[in-house]
């Protein structure tokens, strides 16, 4: 567990050059004032709302999710109360990525 109480490990994954395959995926970068941010975190909520899993943003701010076909919500969450919510439509073969300010 980090030391801020958050059981998600601090992740960061490099986006470039990713494979999609046969899964979805679902990525991105938090930045704040144009530079990545560490520490926030990206949630994944499935069509019903239900939490499936989190990451925490690494010293380059991104995050990344495989996910099945379908709605999926990703909701970021970083400091300064800063909330923001995205409706994805996953489709396997396919690489979604997110551009969050916060």
């Amino acid at each position: 567990m980090s030391a801020d109480g958050c059981g998600a490990p601090v992740g960061g994954v490099a986006l470039a050059d990713v494979d999609a395959g046969g899964q979805a995926v679902i990525q991105g970068v938090v930045r704040r004032d144009g530079a990545p941010l560490s520490g926030a975190y990206a949630r994944l909520l499935n069509a019903s709302g239900d939490f499936v899993g989190e990451v925490a943003t690494g010293d380059e701010g991104t995050f990344r999710f495989f996910a099945a076909d379908g709605a999926w919500t990703v909701r970021v969450l970083a400091s300064r109360g800063f909330t923001a919510e995205y409706a994805i439509t996953a489709e396997v073969g396919k690489v979604i990525d997110l551009q969050v300010d916060a």
